[in-house]
């Protein structure tokens, strides 16, 4: 979602400001913003309806300069995206903010600041917090403090950093759910919503707890936690080097992300010639919660969500525990029967969705046994705040639609599943068997991608649709999900998924020669009674595109359109039909001519509810 990048430091910040946009500009937005202090303090500022690219010709056209400075990647929540609703906003001519949130009551603090003659130039919840926070330093409150009282007005969520002509050499911040990181440089601090923006700068990072705000100058740091009470967090050496985020020859980041899972998910494997699943990998002491485990709610948003699905089959089946998945914006707000013995499952690529982060913290006493987390993104929220964590090892995922860390969080769900298992029913002999078909995962996912080819024919047929229909049964109904809503994602054609067995009860009324229908048939016990299913799709004129493995026996014609999929073992066709969709997307989406790595209205990281 929204970026946030802030410098100050002994030299000139403006291109780092701008290369900390460029980084961030995967998160999807709609403008941009810097505002600087130049060496006479005064306050300077471009924004600009667009990419940061415009933003980047602004400045060159009249370049801005400054040791101090504010930088932001707007994705637009109140107000259409516009220059106006672009931050940072001013206030004064003396005081600038930067904002990542929303602030709740900002139509009264509005109607108040109006009453005292302040004018508004954007239709955003920001600029009152612009407005309030010049009102303080007006009245001559020092401006640390002036951000205090600001804060203290506000109802919300919010990432703020600001900056003020009259203390050239600060940077003011404060969090309360939404990231922060302070990169910390020599002679030189930086602030950021994601620490891919500072890399180029330093490899030394502070991550900011719940209720932090910051004091920073080029030489110094103060940070205070949500009581006032002063603290020093923890500095992390982040020593990996910087994640290859150039294309690599690869037309899109989506296609080149696609192309890197058999990579992801050896290294999240991490098995090698290993036969067992060490309880270690999910967290220090993990083993003793999982001795306790009965039951497992699972928590997320999103493909998130839809991986939780696929692993509530292996941990009903492989471990004979309940298991219950829910999308984070409905449990945090429901009153919730206990199960005893319940271990909560998060789930988040960034480890930053404002409302599983929610659902973690809104969490009631003892209702839990423990959290964990699966996260592909170390140090961010949810992996600081949960008991367990696993991270996937997806590496940094640029496209806005979720590829490798969608299969990732699948092998760590059937990891989980592994784990807990062999506490229930999963005996020695079938562990190694799972272990086995996950070795295997890597080859054939490399396979299904060598159908690169056939299932960009497929995708042919439906450059000129409206609709899709997706199938699926028992663990292939997610990944029918997951198909359509990567379809619908990219390519904007309206996607639907549903339960092979429901078509009669309704799907069925929509189906005609204009509506295709994709159809996930790997050779499993369920696989007779979805080609009946499909038989009815047929005889009302659809058109068939069925994901089926070689041993399925499906027979193509001009109406039904079948790709044999690699054979592979059953407990891992979930994550191998899962590429499939996802090729099938990326060509539609392609051919169609939308903007595949950044689709419309989409951010990479939602962090505001």
């Amino acid at each position: 979602m929204c970026g946030i990048v802030a410098a100050t430091a002994r030299r000139e910040v403006s291109e780092i400001l701008l290369e900390g946009l460029r980084r961030l500009e995967y998160r999807g937005y709609d403008s941009a913003g810097m505002a600087l202090i130049d060496a006479e303090h005064n306050l300077l500022l471009h924004k600009r309806l667009g990419k940061v690219a415009e933003l980047e010709q602004a400045q060159a056209m009249t370049p801005h300069h400054g040791c101090s400075g504010i930088a932001h990647t707007r994705w637009a929540t109140h107000g259409e995206p516009s220059a106006a609703n672009a931050h940072p906003h001013l206030s004064g001519n003396r005081v600038a903010v930067v904002h990542n949130g929303i602030i709740e009551n900002h139509e009264s603090l509005r109607e108040e600041l109006k009453g005292q003659g302040y004018e508004f130039q954007s239709q955003t919840d920001t600029e009152v917090i612009v407005h309030l926070l010049h009102q303080q330093l007006e009245e001559r409150v020092e401006f640390f403090q002036a951000l205090k009282n600001t804060i203290a007005r506000l109802d919300g969520a919010y990432a703020i950093a600001a900056i003020d002509a009259e203390n050239p050499d600060r940077v003011v911040a404060a969090r309360a759910g939404s990231p922060l990181v302070i990169g910390v440089g020599i002679g030189e601090n930086f602030l950021a919503s994601d620490q891919l923006a500072l890399r180029q700068v330093t490899d030394r990072f502070i991550f900011l707890e719940e209720g932090d705000m910051v004091d920073m100058g080029a030489t110094r740091l103060h940070v205070e936690d949500a009581s006032g009470a002063v603290v020093e967090r923890t500095m992390q050496r982040v020593s990996a080097a910087v994640e290859t985020v150039d294309l690599g020859g690869y037309e899109h980041y989506m296609l080149k992300e696609i192309h890197e899972q058999p990579r992801a998910l050896a290294e999240t494997l991490g098995l090698e010639a290993s036969h067992q699943v060490e309880d270690e990998r999910f967290g220090a002491g993990a083993g003793a919660i999982f001795d306790q485990v009965k039951a497992v709610q699972i928590v997320a948003c999103g493909t998130s969500y839809h991986a939780g699905l696929v692993a509530r089959y292996w941990l009903e089946d492989l471990c004979g525990i309940p298991c219950d998945v829910e999308v984070a914006s409905e449990f945090r707000y429901r009153a919730r029967a206990r199960r005893e013995g319940t271990l909560l499952v998060t789930v988040s690529q960034s480890g930053e969705t404002a409302d599983t982060l929610a659902a973690l913290r809104g969490q009631g006493e003892d209702e839990f046994i423990a959290s964990l987390v699966i996260a592909n993104v170390d140090h961010s929220s949810l992996v600081r705040e949960s008991d367990l964590v696993f991270l996937t090892r997806a590496g940094a995922e640029i496209g806005v639609a979720s590829t490798k860390a969608f299969t990732t969080q699948l092998v760590a769900f059937l990891m989980l599943a592994i784990a807990l298992g062999r506490r229930h029913q999963l005996s020695e002999e079938a562990t190694r068997e799972l272990i086995d078909a996950l070795h295997q995962l890597p080859d054939c996912v490399s396979r299904t991608l060598q159908l690169d080819a056939d299932i960009k024919r497929l995708s042919e047929a439906f450059i000129l649709k409206n609709h899709a229909l997706f199938l699926g049964r028992g663990i292939q109904y997610p990944v029918a999900l997951e198909g359509a809503l990567k379809l619908k994602e990219i390519s904007y054609i309206h996607a639907e998924a549903y339960p092979a067995g429901e078509l009669k009860h309704g799907p069925l009324a929509l189906v005609d020669a204009e509506m295709p229908v994709v159809a996930v048939a790997p050779g499993d016990e369920l696989l007779e009674k979805l080609k009946s299913n499909l038989e009815e799709v047929r005889s009302r004129g659809g058109e068939l595109f069925v994901f089926a493995d070689d041993n399925a026996g499906m027979k193509g014609d001009s109406r039904v359109h079948v790709l044999g999929m690699p054979s592979c073992p059953a407990v891992i066709q979930p994550v191998v039909y899962t590429v499939a969709l996802q090729l099938l997307a990326y060509h539609v989406a392609v051919q169609k001519g939308t903007d595949v790595d950044k689709p419309r209205n989409l951010a990479k990281s939602v962090t505001v509810e």
